[in-house]
């Protein structure tokens, strides 16, 4: 018997199953909160409460992981160096601290514009020497042929030890700009997602636990620890799409939306027929567009850790201004820091009426979550904050008290972005908490909650937790309908275009006497809920759009449920343009016929697939090979444009009898 151990590490919590690999059964499960500032705490300690762990029964560990995705958006990572190769650089803003054009690169046809300027690339290489800590190169059109970025390697690699990063290696779709920022984005992550993955195997060897190590890829494959230290780009968006395996897996269904509701966010795909749609035009991260296939996957900003907030004194009934915000802040639930620090319920009991605060609520209360490294290179104001928290969490006003001067906001601000401190407020966990739906954590610190923003709000605090869960409710439908929406090409959100409530209004408020008309819809398809809080609030969603609701059996670790069933799949893109020339990531080819062309392209192809799956570890895999072929009509009968082949390896590390 064999087992697969699969961990996911999401924005609240880190999630973990031990999976009978043979009938695909949930031996055991465990939860922990996510410690970002060090994600292999949450890791070690998700794996002592999964319980005792018989190491040689498990013959494969699986990860995924947030940390691609957040480093990108946080702007974290190593210093990149980016060697252009050329006429011009891409237009626009690249994600690498130095920059520099050294003369070569191809046309569309795979012909060499000159000679790579290797004179050039030595100066460069010079001046970048001891300023980057990590090299990107990317030459013009080198999905076409990439010779000259390969020459320019094996220079770099002659004159210094530097990781370097080839565009062409990670994608072979046209679009020099994305091709650039996907390299210089894979440069960033290299020092991040090693790090990540020595500290996990340290956690795993106090575990005994000498199992190769597999991470989920944006599109919901997995790829070896060696694959991931070379390609960490590839892992962005690495948890949505292990909801995505993970929700149809549990669920049976071929035909589904999935529904992942956590801490910081929902994420919604669309299953059909087993297949779920991959985003062809590539991952969009912090703005920067690139060539990662990543499952087609919408994420909004509700989660169980919303931020709750009122703005001004009350909501009159009718208004076309909502006074009540949900998310996307994240912050942590008072009901959870409470259990910690139980000084907040008393500190919240002591405010009695309204208080403005700058940048936000006296509801809000601050906690610190890693003393700072150098504290003296913090400003004063900072200095301040840090040893007023010290002795534990306080709730903002009382922060203010213990400062004894004034509470900088900018200051609350960088030790949060810093991650040296965090923010506890109300949230939708609090709102179950104060409804007796949720018995978790301290209802207390809900209550106060409550109470404090009840007056704001202008109501009782039982009739505002209510309101709050009307309005968590009707978001999560309307994500559903977005979702839909966007999948068929359409945007619709209120911003967009303002005369959307007259139709969304009767859909999501069907209870509202002032409607004139009333509007039913419903799926044509279920939805698989999955996530924590998913029970509390996905009924009512299921009503509210007359859709069926399904949340499956572990749906609260349904991600590394995803992490541990998932295949490795290795691929490679080959093009043949007119005069069958080939363009392919082993090189530039031509022949003489279109069919010699193509076996060619499938001979190595599979080759190089077979054995990558091989090296992965992959126990007897399957090939698939997609074939697209592009022609047009003319006067003169059909003409060729061109011919795209992928081949695809995928299958499992684990045979039925490991």
């Amino acid at each position: 018997m064999s087992y697969i151990l699969g961990i996911d590490t999401g924005g609240t919590y880190t999630d973990g199953v031990l999976l009978n690999f043979e009938d695909k059964a949930v031996v055991a499960k465990a939860k922990a909160f996510t410690t970002p500032q060090d994600l292999t705490l949450g890791i070690e300690e998700c794996l002592n409460n999964l319980g005792k762990i018989a190491p040689e029964k498990v013959g494969m560990v699986a990860l995924s992981t947030t940390l691609a995705t957040n480093a990108i958006v946080e702007g974290r990572g190593g210093k990149v160096g980016l060697i252009l190769i050329g006429k011009r650089k891409p237009a626009g803003v690249l994600p690498a601290q130095k920059c520099s054009l050294v003369p070569g690169g191809h046309d569309l046809y795979g012909i060499p514009f000159a000679d790579l300027d290797t004179q050039e690339l030595r100066k460069v290489i010079a001046q970048m020497r001891g300023e980057v800590d990590t090299l990107a190169i990317s030459g013009n059109l080198s999905n076409r042929n990439p010779d000259h970025e390969n020459q320019a390697r094996e220079i770099v690699q002659k004159e210094w030890d530097v990781p370097v990063v080839c565009a062409h290696e990670l994608s072979s779709k046209l679009g020099y700009y994305e091709r650039t920022v996907t390299a210089c984005l894979n440069a960033r992550l290299l020092p991040i997602i090693r790090e990540l993955l020595l500290a996990v195997k340290a956690v795993l060897k106090k575990h005994c636990l000498e199992a190769p190590v597999m991470v989920v890829k944006g599109d919901g494959s997995l790829i070896s620890e060696e694959k991931a230290f070379a390609r960490p780009v590839e892992t962005i968006l690495s948890g949505p799409a292990a909801s995505v395996v993970g929700a149809t897996f549990l669920t049976g269904l071929e035909t589904v939306m999935t529904l992942d509701m956590g801490g910081t966010t929902t994420d919604i795909g669309i299953v059909q027929n087993k297949r779920w749609r991959m985003n062809e035009k590539g991952a969009v991260v912090a703005g920067w567009r690139t060539h990662v296939n990543t499952a087609e996957i919408t994420t909004f900003g509700i989660g169980g850790d919303s931020y709750i907030r009122v703005e001004g004194e009350s909501y009159i009934r009718g208004s076309q201004k909502e006074k009540l915000h949900i998310g996307p802040l994240r912050v942590r639930p008072l009901s959870v820091v409470s259990m910690r620090y139980p000084n907040l319920v008393e500190e919240l009991k002591a405010i009695q009426g309204k208080h403005a605060v700058y940048q936000g609520q006296d509801v809000d209360c601050w906690l610190m979550l890693k003393h700072p490294q150098n504290p003296e290179s913090l400003r004063p104001e900072e200095q301040a904050i840090v040893r007023a928290l010290e002795d534990g969490a306080h709730n903002v006003l009382a922060l203010e008290r213990r400062i004894k001067d004034y509470l900088s906001p900018l200051a609350l601000r960088s030790l949060e972005q810093a991650q040296i401190i965090g923010r506890a407020a109300f949230t939708p966990t609090d709102v179950l908490h104060c409804l007796g739906l949720l018995q978790t954590w301290n209802r207390a610190a809900s209550l106060e909650g409550a109470r404090i923003l009840a007056q704001h709000y202008g109501c009782g605090s039982e009739s505002f937790a209510a309101r709050c869960l009307e309005q968590i409710t009707r978001s999560l439908g309307l994500t559903v309908l977005q979702s839909i929406a966007l999948k068929q090409g359409y945007s619709l959100t209120a911003a967009a275009d303002p005369n959307f409530n007259f139709l969304m209004g009767p859909v999501l408020k069907p209870k509202q006497a002032d409607h004139d008309f009333s509007v039913r819809v419903g799926l044509n398809y279920p939805i698989a809920a999955i996530g924590a809080p998913v029970a509390a609030y996905l009924p009512d969603v299921g009503g509210l759009l007359h859709s069926e609701i399904i949340i499956p059996e572990h749906s609260e670790v349904a991600n590394a449920v995803g992490a541990a069933v998932g295949k490795v799949s290795e691929r490679v893109t080959a093009i043949i343009k007119p005069g069958f020339k080939v363009h392919a990531p082993w090189g530039y080819e031509t022949y003489m016929e279109l069919e010699d062309a193509r076996n060619s392209i499938l001979t190595k192809g599979r080759e190089r697939v077979l054995e990558n799956a091989r090296q992965a570890g992959v126990f007897n895999p399957e090939v698939v090979v997609n074939h697209d072929v592009f022609s047009c009509e003319t006067d003169f009968g059909t003409v060729f444009v061109s011919e795209a082949l992928e081949i695809v390896a995928s299958g499992y590390i684990l045979s039925g009898d490991h």
